[in-house]
């Protein structure tokens, strides 16, 4: 892509989210997303294969339906109580409108259909960028919004994500599709607690930005988009291959890494709410999903596949590991014992 062309395009995306997280109006919040929707657009159709032409086009088409119903959430919520602001979302009609407006924005069940497909037809970075700097802006109009919207609901989402993220993953051999419901999976937990901790759903998403970015950053520069080519890499960084195990079971959730934390304080929030049902159901769903990330940390860095057929080895490259790569890594498995003051400063 013309450098030109990608910077317009990158602080086009700086502009959109930027103009959502800062606005208190309905109008300017979904301006702000149909500019990160226009920008984003080039990014992933820029190969001009046929597979990322039809992402980029369910994408437009996803997220210019999520974007009019927002408009239309905020416009008849407008009608019935005249208050244009965001905070001020109060009639029943408007908030169901609006959390299925946000669900299909960011991909949570049953609106998750398009995630898989469009993040499977992107680059690896284009892939990053809508994993977490795109769903920023709909998780904070949720944020925003979440005193008005029914936490029913939103459990029953919460859960539904959690199951068909982790159930749906284990059997794709695609790791950009493995990180697509993960991703699922994650949002889960984040709407589970979004009505009863908001600032806790805003840590739970930092912490899944910052692994998913050690993930998607390392595979990019190894080259690896599925599993197939992820199990003859051990050769070619070995260092690198050993930070992304520990960063995958990070993401699962396993302490005493830095992903443990989100799910701890959740897990605490929803017990003290006197939802133990609730509790106890996401975090044996999150189960499915530990599967596929121990799947992807054996293909890593344990073994060869068990086949006769002769694989070759990859050279082991002299490139020195990005700063940003090598930051994020010890940031996504170290964290644990700050917690309490991770915890204070949100």
């Amino acid at each position: 892509m013309n450098p030109q062309a990608k910077l317009v395009f990158t602080l086009s995306l700086l502009l959109g989210t930027t103009l959502t997280i800062s606005s208190n109006h309905w109008i300017t919040a979904w301006a702000g997303l149909e500019i990160n929707t226009l920008a984003i657009l080039p990014m992933i159709s820029k190969s001009h294969h046929p597979r990322a032409i039809e992402a980029a086009t369910k994408y437009f088409l996803t997220q210019a339906t999520a974007s009019a119903l927002v408009l239309f959430s905020s416009m008849n919520n407008a009608w019935h109580t005249g208050q244009w602001d965001i905070t001020q979302l109060t009639h029943p009609m408007s908030c169901l409108i609006l959390t299925s407006a946000i669900a299909m924005k960011l991909g949570l069940a049953p609106f998750h259909f398009w995630f898989p497909e469009v993040l499977q037809g992107s680059p690896l970075i284009t892939g990053l960028l809508l994993s977490t700097v795109m769903k920023f802006p709909p998780m904070t109009l949720l944020f925003m919004t979440s005193h008005s919207l029914n936490p029913s609901l939103l459990t029953l989402m919460a859960i539904l994500s959690t199951a068909l993220g982790g159930w749906m993953g284990l059997n794709q051999t695609q790791i950009r599709k493995i990180l697509a419901f993960s991703s699922i999976s994650h949002l889960g937990w984040m709407a589970m607690i979004i009505s009863y901790s908001p600032k806790l759903t805003l840590l739970n998403f930092y912490l899944y930005a910052m692994m998913t970015a050690t993930v998607f950053l390392t595979l990019n520069s190894i080259k690896v988009s599925k599993l197939s080519i992820l199990m003859t890499t051990w050769t070619k960084i070995p260092s690198l291959n050993a930070m992304l195990l520990l960063t995958l079971l990070s993401l699962a959730g396993l302490p005493p890494l830095t992903g443990f934390l989100p799910k701890w304080l959740i897990i605490q929030e929803l017990t003290k709410q006197d939802m133990i049902f609730a509790a106890m159901t996401i975090s044996m769903l999150s189960l499915l999903s530990l599967f596929f990330y121990l799947r992807l940390a054996y293909c890593a860095t344990i073994t060869l596949p068990p086949h006769t057929s002769n694989h070759m080895k990859q050279w082991h490259t002299s490139k020195p590991t990005s700063t940003s790569i090598a930051i994020l890594a010890v940031m996504s498995t170290t964290l644990l014992p700050i917690s309490p003051m991770i915890y204070a400063m949100v």
